[in-house]
């Protein structure tokens, strides 16, 4: 199984993020209900680990706060365009976050992430070529949703089915004042 840490989002959000996702030939297009901000991705991970995890992030703590969902971008250059997202707009209270989380799984998974963080919502990737995006970003830029309350992250696993990622919640973290 693979695990990671993410934020789930609101009904009223998903649905905002749905309404964007059409239009562009070739896309994959998330599944709304798999829709999340992803804070730390664990990979392929045994039940031990799992554990050790799951008791890690018991241990953060923060404030809730809340972010917004701001502008449109995709991963990749030229040809290799390979996901197309939503980012989220600067938030200390994500930042801090995100942080807390690397930092209780590092002793327990051994490293901390290397890549730089940057927030975002996955709307679809693309197998082969991508599209050009242009008229698509030109239709649905400036795009803006929120304010999304977080009072909470979630430990997920994702299993990886015929048709898509099937995420299932391990655990739920509150954030308490």
């Amino acid at each position: 199984m693979r695990y990671f840490t993410a934020i789930p989002l609101p009904l009223a959000v998903k649905d905002r993020l749905t309404s964007l996702c059409s239009g562009v030939p070739g896309a994959k297009w998330a599944d709304p209900d798999q829709m999340h901000i992803t804070l730390r991705f664990f990979g392929d991970v045994d039940g031990v680990a799992a554990t050790d995890i799951a008791e890690a992030l018991d241990g953060v703590r923060g404030d809730p706060f809340e972010l917004d969902l701001a502008s449109i971008g995709y991963f990749g250059t030229g040809h290799r365009l390979h996901t197309l997202w939503v980012g989220v707009a600067e938030s200390v209270g994500l930042q801090q976050l995100q942080g807390r989380v690397d930092r209780a799984v590092s002793s327990v998974i051994g490293t901390q992430e290397k890549r730089k963080f940057h927030a975002h919502v996955t709307l679809c990737r693309f197998k082969r070529t991508a599209p050009d995006l242009g008229g698509y970003l030109a239709q649905h830029e400036p795009f803006r949703a929120g304010p999304v309350s977080v009072n909470e992250f979630v430990l997920y696993s994702s299993h990886l089915g015929s048709e898509r990622a099937i995420h299932t919640v391990e655990a739920r973290y509150p954030l308490t004042l």
